[in-house]
């Protein structure tokens, strides 16, 4: 705010300077060309009178001069003589004196074009002023106090109040900024509560170990002490051991079960779209991006229809497609195609450069799953697996598979309304 009041009080400085200049050069240039008019057009009705005589001077094609008087040298001149309401000159021709008076038109027009400019710039300056004003105003000084909040929510601050605001270039952001502080605040107190739910359960299924635990110990320094010398009782030891040994096998796989039960917000708003819309969200992303790397994005030619879903967790699922064909591609090309199978309309997203073998395809939408072509490429194996939930979400699929080209196809089949 600082700086750009700073900039405002140098476009005044520098408009009331340009003011300044161009009046006192426009004043001197008009002041120097009427003195060069009216004094060339005296000089030739001189030199009419000396050459012509008085009677036969001709005025009128003088634009400047209008009148010429004489008295001889010997009547009495009172003041009267000198009074006009013209500027005028004496010259003496012969024995005489003659009073040339002449009007200054081009001052005149001098100064109504000089009023003119003048008043042209001091609008142009109140509209520099203003517009420089209303930025203030209007942008900067309600950035200017927005500015702080991603910085508190970066640090984990999700309480930090967010005003609301009408400002028409901020009001939509500011709303923005608010609903994502509420979600933020939401998914945190989410994850709490999943996470103290599943530390109470594995603390619960740790104390439910314990018990089968502690009798296979039993059962098993029994054993080996040769507490029991009886075939058939040693027999139903290991059978009880047997059975412990699964009742610990079932704690373990429900834990198994509750590290892999659904801990991301996958809710979808079911609705209708467009596909025009959602290839158009991702033709304006990635047509810039995949040009400065040089990868050449190809969209083929599609009818547009309603598409069944949530335009935004739709335009999600594309996008994450799209990120791991530049992540694990060879940089070639990149390509929708588009296809319909009954009531379905199928998007495949086709990059070049395939190196994932076939049998790992299965495993691609498998959550924390990554392919024995991840090396090197940061990642949590979550990206494929949220796809798929998503369009499930949405009534849906997605599929890959490995064209004869070798070439990654990654398929979204969605409904059509």
């Amino acid at each position: 705010m600082k700086s750009f009041n700073r900039i405002i009080i140098i476009v005044v400085f520098l408009l009331c300077a340009t003011i300044l200049i161009g009046n006192i050069g426009m004043h001197y240039f008009s002041n120097v060309e009427n003195n060069r008019q009216y004094r060339v057009d005296i000089s030739r009705v001189v030199k009419d009178i000396e050459e012509q005589g008085f009677d036969k001077a001709d005025i009128s094609r003088y634009e400047v001069i209008k009148g010429i008087y004489e008295v001889e040298l010997n009547e009495d001149v009172d003041n009267t003589f000198f009074e006009s309401n013209s500027d005028y000159v004496i010259k003496q021709i012969g024995n005489k004196l003659y009073r040339i008076e002449y009007i200054s038109n081009n001052q005149v027009i001098s100064d109504r074009m000089i009023t003119v400019i003048n008043v042209l710039l001091a609008v142009m300056a109140t509209v520099v002023i203003s517009v420089l004003i209303y930025v203030r105003q209007k942008i900067l000084k309600p950035f200017d106090v927005l500015k702080e909040v991603p910085y508190e929510l970066s640090k984990g601050n999700l309480t930090i109040p967010v005003k609301e605001s009408k400002n028409r270039f901020f009001g939509r952001f500011v709303w923005g900024v608010d609903l994502l502080r509420e979600h933020m605040e939401e998914q945190r107190e989410r994850e709490l509560e999943l996470l103290k739910e599943k530390k109470t359960l594995v603390l619960a299924l740790s104390h439910d170990i314990k018990t089968p635990l502690s009798a296979i110990k039993l059962y098993s320094k029994a054993l080996s002490r040769g507490l029991y010398s009886d075939a058939d009782k040693q027999a139903e030891i290991a059978n009880n051991i047997d059975s412990k040994a699964d009742e610990i096998e079932g704690y373990v796989s429900d834990i198994i079960k509750a590290s892999k039960e659904d801990f991301i917000d996958l809710s979808v708003e079911q609705g209708e779209f467009y596909l025009q819309e959602a290839v158009n969200s991702i033709v304006a992303y990635y047509k810039d991006k995949l040009g400065m790397i040089k990868i050449d994005f190809v969209v083929g030619e599609y009818t547009d229809c309603i598409i069944k879903g949530d335009l935004n967790r739709f335009v999600e699922v594309l996008q994450n497609i799209v990120e791991n064909a530049i992540k694990y591609g060879d940089g070639s090309f990149i390509q929708l195609d588009f296809s319909s199978e009954e009531d379905c309309r199928l998007i495949t997203v086709k990059n070049s450069g395939c190196t994932l073998p076939e049998n790992e395809i299965a495993h691609m939408f498998d959550s924390f799953w990554r392919g024995s072509n991840s090396d090197g490429c940061k990642g949590s194996g979550l990206g494929l697996y949220i796809c798929r939930k998503l369009m499930q979400g949405m009534d849906g699929e997605v599929y890959a598979q490995i064209d004869e080209e070798k070439c990654m196809c990654v398929t979204v089949v969605a409904r059509q309304a």
